[in-house]
């Protein structure tokens, strides 16, 4: 029978295991504090770009996909890890892998959606501002917008069986570290490979943009 030390090895996203009943008490409470506060700035966000048909433009369409992506880690992830945190580490309700691929399913979901549309923003802008407006209309009319957004979505749904050791369960009675240790390997690589590219691509748009009014000014 495993014991808290090695259920909390094996459920990498519950790191408030190994830390004291007051950490975990806190942490909890942190991540109470956040979902409350990150679900009702997103859906104030959204309920404004819908209310004023002003704000209904490119942009703000990419930032309302951002915004419902961090929805499904602010308003589904986090309050799930606040009352998690609150209960004993061999309470049977953990120990179900769909449970654990639901949760791990939400956050990777939703990080890869909010990133993917913070790349979208900075492109939309980088177009608009360094490229002719006729070249910005042909490119954002409103079914490529819509293509982009559902194409955010896909990738992030294709990318998720891809991240095991978000939810990889490792148990006293596996032998072979070597794989646990590949597959988490293999999750950090994939994951830092994304930011890193995300990052360049940021940069990129953005430094156009800056040479852009430089000239103009």
């Amino acid at each position: 029978m495993p014991n808290a030390s090695s259920w909390s090895a094996s459920s990498p996203l519950l790191l408030l295991w190994e830390d004291s009943s007051g950490t975990r008490i806190f942490l909890s409470l942190l991540y109470a504090v956040l979902a409350i506060s990150g679900t009702l700035s997103n859906v104030m966000v959204i309920y404004l770009v819908f209310s004023f048909k002003k704000l209904q433009t490119t942009s703000n369409a990419f930032i309302v996909n951002g915004c419902a992506a961090d929805l499904s880690v602010c308003a589904l992830w986090m309050p799930q890890e606040a009352v998690l945190g609150l209960l004993p580490p061999n309470s049977s309700s953990l120990r179900s892998a769909e449970y654990r691929l639901l949760r791990g399913g939400l956050l990777s979901l939703g990080l890869t959606v909010s990133l993917a549309s913070h790349l979208l923003v900075a492109f939309n802008r980088y177009v608009l501002i360094t490229k002719l407006p006729s070249v910005y209309q042909a490119l954002y009319q409103r079914r490529h917008t819509g293509c982009m957004i559902g194409l955010s979505w896909a990738l992030a749904l294709l990318l998720v069986p891809l991240l095991p050791g978000l939810w990889t369960p490792r148990s006293a009675q596996q032998p072979p570290p070597r794989q646990t240790d590949g597959s988490s390997r293999y999750t950090a690589l994939l994951l830092a490979l994304a930011v890193l590219g995300q990052t360049a691509l940021l940069l990129h748009c953005y430094l156009g943009i800056v040479r852009r009014v430089r000239g103009s000014a």
